[in-house]
């Protein structure tokens, strides 16, 4: 496995990168994380490190400072940046220091696979032993444990869970996960969170303590005609004719 130090002065990107990234199945290791420059290249002369994936903007230490002083120092590690800033002045002095690749925040984990699969294939060149990839131990791949997640925080969250608050628990864009979330599950997202909204109320419904105005407030809807009318369309009844039926 190459070894990878990622870099980013937001946890919430950093760590994310990190846990849901899927680096064993292309070939790398996280062995660290640094959130400045200086931390960053601290690590760097104390540790074996084949790749780092880096931010620009941060405090202490910018990302470009790390890649002057990782060239100056003739360190043989490989750097990528990973900004949200789409500026040619800092991709040509990227260039400058043999920053292999400019990837933006914005884009999308096939990106991110593609650019780290051609480094792989670089270092994969220059060692005459191939470095095998691990299969994740639970056997879930990347798509599959992304989709896990996704599913899973909006049947804790289904009274108010939206695309943006996904994007904080699988860092994708809004959009992104919209059509990822139909091209792997064939169903849209909206769809499913009916799915899990309307067998929530189902459930409630069979306690006759609560009126259907109730129900229809604790999954997710403030106009109970709303709620009465999708309702009736998932089950072909409406929820007073479901709960007499199950009581």
């Amino acid at each position: 496995m190459y070894k990878l130090l990622v870099v980013d002065d937001e946890y919430e990107i950093r760590n994310g990168l990190c846990k849901f990234f899927p680096w064993n199945e292309i070939g790398f290791e996280v062995i660290g994380q640094a959130e400045n420059g200086k931390t960053a290249f601290d690590f760097l002369q104390k540790n074996l490190t084949d790749v780092v994936l880096c931010d620009i903007m941060m405090p202490v230490m910018s990302g470009l400072d790390l890649a002057k002083l990782i060239s100056t120092a003739k360190l043989k590690i490989r750097v990528i940046f990973f900004s949200g800033h789409k500026d040619f002045e800092y991709a040509q002095k990227a260039l400058e220091f043999g920053v292999k690749s400019y990837i933006l925040k914005s884009t999308n984990y096939n990106e991110l696979i593609r650019v780290f699969s051609n480094i792989k294939n670089e270092l994969d060149e220059e060692n005459p032993v191939t470095v095998p990839t691990v299969i994740p131990e639970n056997g879930m791949n990347f798509n599959e444990k992304i989709i896990s997640i996704i599913k899973n925080y909006a049947q804790e969250h289904y009274q108010d869970v939206t695309l943006e608050d996904l994007t904080k628990q699988v860092h994708m864009n809004p959009d992104y996960i919209s059509k990822f979330f139909k091209q792997k599950t064939g169903q849209n997202f909206s769809d499913f969170l009916i799915e899990v909204r309307m067998n929530k109320a189902a459930d409630i419904l069979k306690d006759v303590n609560y009126k259907t105005y109730e129900v229809s407030d604790i999954v997710g809807y403030s106009n109970s005609s709303n709620f009465t009318r999708t309702f009736k369309s998932y089950f072909g009844m409406s929820p007073r004719e479901y709960r007499n039926q199950k009581t």
